[in-house]
């Protein structure tokens, strides 16, 4: 995912910090969320929305066999790594392309999907009517966003032990500051954009570090809502926060930290013929 709008915490522009800090995990769900959409037939056409580095569209290409996918974000710089990452005979394109206005007539893809990028989008509803508007009768529009405020581990425990260091850290906090990514607000914005056969499932994936170091480094890139919020903080500040988040995470004998992510799911169809 990578939508550069909203405040400046929230942007994700360069592929290579978010691949240390997200990347890794947000790989296992997109496997797992193609998988589930064995449904959905081979040779069809998708668009991926608020691609990021291409990390969907990949698992789409190797798990669906798609004729065609069409990767969109509006960040320059993971449409860059996403090209890049992508083979040259394989079925994927990158655009840029803003979630909320997409370069597309009507009813032309047969999936509209978009991966941890939907909470960031500057207007998630639009976002919805958008996919919607873009699939055929029929067609399927989904999309998956991390539980901030519970199942998405270490950084449940990274704003928790901020704010016994910072109480001001309670107003950037994810799991409060995105409301939508629960079960029901992500259903209502479904049938709110006429959508049907809705539902919601979770996708849990490890989230297994080699050691401490390896879960707080990311966190000083600077890229996205905890590392700006950590990049930002004085040196003294910054070791009261490590401190507490070193206290707070359980390691294993050999010094892993081995912890669980959590994403929830939402899909719909567009009303009309079902597919065949």
């Amino acid at each position: 995912m990578g939508e550069p709008d909203g405040p400046r915490s929230d942007v994700w522009a360069t592929g290579a910090a978010y691949e240390r800090y997200m990347g890794r995990w947000s790989r296992l769900v997109a496997e797992q969320f193609a998988q589930r959409s064995a449904d959905v037939a081979d040779g069809l056409r998708w668009l991926d929305v608020g691609c990021g580095t291409g990390a969907l569209s990949a698992a789409v290409a190797a798990r669906r066999h798609p004729r065609l996918v069409v990767g969109a974000d509006r960040s320059a710089g993971f449409v860059a790594t996403a090209r890049a990452a992508a083979p040259p005979s394989g079925p994927e394109h990158f655009v840029v392309a803003d979630a909320t206005c997409l370069p597309t007539r009507d009813a032309v893809f047969d999936a509209a999907v978009s991966g941890l990028a939907l909470n960031f989008f500057p207007d998630p509803s639009a976002a919805v009517a958008e996919m919607a508007r873009v699939v055929r009768p029929g067609g399927l529009v989904a999309a998956y966003v991390w539980d901030y405020a519970e199942g998405m581990s270490f950084l449940r425990r990274f704003w928790d032990a901020a704010r016994r260091a910072d109480p001001s850290a309670a107003a950037l906090d994810e799991g409060r500051r995105f409301p939508l990514c629960r079960p029901e607000p992500l259903r209502a914005a479904w049938a709110g954009a006429g959508l049907a056969d809705v539902s919601v499932a979770a996708i849990e994936v490890p989230t297994v570090f080699t050691g401490f170091a390896d879960l707080w480094e990311p966190f000083l890139a600077g890229q996205g809502p905890a590392p700006a919020y950590t990049a930002a903080l004085a040196p003294a500040a910054r070791a009261r926060l490590r401190d507490e988040l070193r206290a707070a995470v359980p390691r294993n004998a050999d010094g892993t930290v081995a912890l669980t992510a959590r994403a929830w799911t939402v899909s719909g169809r567009r009303p009309g013929r079902t597919q065949g």
